[in-house]
């Protein structure tokens, strides 16, 4: 069952017109009903093209969101090989927004880490809807020294809606540990890959992907704050989310333009959520390019690649 995005309500009646139809001819056949099923099978194509041909900055911040994304679990399992977890942070406890291990890319030994935001009710709980604790940065932390010691590529997939605020994980150095993870992916002498599945809210993602090369998805969003707290802080109004989201500049088109993201990967017709594989495909085309682009750098040009990266950021701007 397609879960429907609130823009494309009108593609939802003419998509279950079609189902409705082919489901009465179902029961009854002598019904014939698949030429006019089919012309609204053309209709609904017609309309998902041109919603999807010019999506509003919040418009790509609720595709980005979308619950049948693919998330970081599909990811490993579609891409990588021989996948072996790592838990805990060997201090407190083993976060479940994130996850990581040692794993085969096309063969290569990689060390893959990402936000995991769960798919039903229990594993979203479970995983804290993807907004890690100290705990998970630290877990991170760990999984990237192991690389560095070990000379094995990073890659990171970024989905969270950020870092959790919660009593508990401030009094357990939430901060510090976000900033740790951020100097972290900046000191590893080893080829760092970040891309941006979802979400990729404030210092939540920033500390995983502090990256030689940042790629997002093309209908995933990346921002310093969420729409909706940026338009309570500015105008204390949450309703004003549109406009916070289009002030943002948090789309991949605006962030390759500012110089923040390296690379956007197409997604297919309608976003990610309705052909996984394809999505999931795509980045691993994307992720191979990018290693191979790194492949034959020293430890020291990729820490200094990073470093040129961040402290040029800025350089670039767009029109007002």
């Amino acid at each position: 069952m397609t879960n429907y995005l609130d823009f494309e309500k009108p593609l939802a009646e003419i998509e279950g017109k079609a189902e409705e139809l082919r489901a009465m001819a179902r029961t009854n056949e002598e019904m014939d009903v698949e030429a006019e099923a089919a012309a609204l099978d053309r209709k609904a194509s017609d309309m998902l093209v041109d919603l999807y041909k010019s999506l509003t900055p919040w418009r790509k911040c609720q595709v980005a969101r979308h619950p049948d994304r693919p998330h970081c679990q599909d990811y490993i399992k579609a891409l990588f090989s021989e996948y072996t977890p790592l838990a805990g942070d060997r201090n407190f406890a083993d976060d479940q927004a994130v996850m990581g291990g040692l794993a085969r890319f096309n063969d290569t030994p990689v060390v893959v880490i990402g936000h995991e935001k769960g798919t039903d009710t229990k594993s979203r709980i479970e995983r804290n809807f993807g907004m890690a604790r100290p705990e998970g940065y630290r877990k991170a932390i760990r999984l990237m020294d192991l690389a560095d010691r070990f000379g094995l590529p990073v890659i990171t997939l970024v989905d969270t809606p950020g870092a959790y605020p919660g009593k508990g994980a401030e009094e357990r150095g939430q901060s510090e540990a976000i900033a740790r993870a951020t100097e972290m992916c900046l000191r590893i002498g080893v080829p760092l890959i970040s891309v941006i599945i979802g979400e990729g809210g404030s210092g939540g993602a920033v500390a995983f992907a502090s990256a030689n090369r940042v790629a997002m998805l093309e209908h995933s969003i990346y921002s310093v704050i969420s729409p909706e707290g940026c338009a309570s802080i500015l105008w204390k109004d949450a309703e004003k989310m549109r406009e916070a989201a289009e002030a943002l500049r948090l789309t991949a088109q605006d962030l390759t333009k500012l110089g923040v993201a390296d690379k956007v990967i197409t997604e297919p017709l309608g976003g990610a959520h309705r052909d996984p594989q394809a999505a999931i495909e795509s980045v691993g085309r994307a992720i191979e390019q990018m290693l191979k682009q790194l492949s034959d750098k020293s430890p020291e040009a990729l820490v200094e690649d990073r470093r040129t990266k961040f402290l040029s950021m800025g350089s670039q701007g767009l029109a007002a």
